[in-house]
């Protein structure tokens, strides 16, 4: 099954709304693999219901939305929880330490499909097992990453959803633009342990030069760096900030939200 390429950009107030689409995507590709999983091969073996691992970066009450909208999606298939599909939550609750043993939990449970819900998950999904298949979700860069061949052949037991669109870096930067006319400074926030990033830079980069902005890039790779990264921003006399795909900055976007709230500057945080 190809890698489906998702292109789609949201505004802060949107990070825990538009969710459905992309979702009843991952839903129906779902549909595929568990009909291949687990149809018998004999007509007298009794039916056996599939179960689902779900593996998510940050905490239950964060993915509320996320949780109804894949329910839903499945729902739609025909799938209802707990009558003819089980589903297995797992949570990281912010900490990447966590992520190789959840992934391992779920292997040992032997669920037939796994979703992975960023690059992270994926990568530990990917280590514990190779013949379970898995769904990634919101996985900027596969083929960066090292999760499939390609995005036409992907290869191996992955498939799922890439966001890769760095062509709308720049235009992010051009809504910064349109908000805060006399923009001159902006800082970006990213990851340099995501692939994906070094184009989606790069095309800000473009951008940045096109419209006279200049760019202060700075790295956040753990919660403790988002406050830094602010307080850096300010000091640089930053006119906005624009965020790139971080696991990180999405797993604490509440403490992004808050610090953002308290600067001047404009915050444009992408979804991740």
């Amino acid at each position: 099954m190809p890698v489906l390429k998702l292109l789609y950009c949201t505004r802060h107030s949107d990070l825990l709304g538009r969710v459905r689409r992309p979702l009843l995507t991952i839903s129906f590709a779902l549909t595929t693999l568990l009909l291949a999983c687990v149809c018998p091969t004999n007509a007298q073996q009794p039916k056996k219901i599939p179960r689902i691992g779900l593996l998510f970066t940050n905490f239950p009450s964060t993915n509320v939305a996320r949780e109804e909208a894949f329910r839903q999606g499945l729902r739609d298939l025909g799938y209802v929880e707990g009558k003819n599909i089980f589903i297995e939550y797992r949570y990281a609750e912010g900490k990447q330490d966590r992520f190789p043993g959840l992934a391992a939990e779920l292997v040992r449970l032997k669920v037939d499909v796994i979703v992975s819900t960023g690059p992270a998950t994926t990568h530990a999904v990917k280590e514990a097992t190779a013949t379970i298949p898995i769904v990634m979700a919101q996985v900027n860069d596969p083929v960066g990453n090292g999760f499939v061949a390609s995005l036409a052949r992907p290869g191996g037991n992955i498939t799922g959803l890439s966001t890769l669109a760095p062509e709308l870096s720049g235009k992010r930067l051009e809504l910064l633009k349109e908000i805060v006319p006399g923009l001159s400074r902006v800082a970006v926030f990213g990851a340099s342990t995501i692939p994906g990033n070094a184009q989606a830079l790069r095309e800000t980069e473009l951008a940045g030069g096109a419209f006279g902005v200049k760019l202060q890039y700075l790295d956040v790779l753990a919660s403790k760096d988002i406050d830094t990264a602010f307080r850096t921003a300010t000091k640089g006399r930053a006119d906005a900030v624009l965020t790139l795909q971080n696991a990180v900055l999405f797993s604490q976007r509440t403490q992004t939200a808050d610090l953002a709230v308290k600067e001047p500057a404009p915050c444009y945080v992408r979804q991740s």
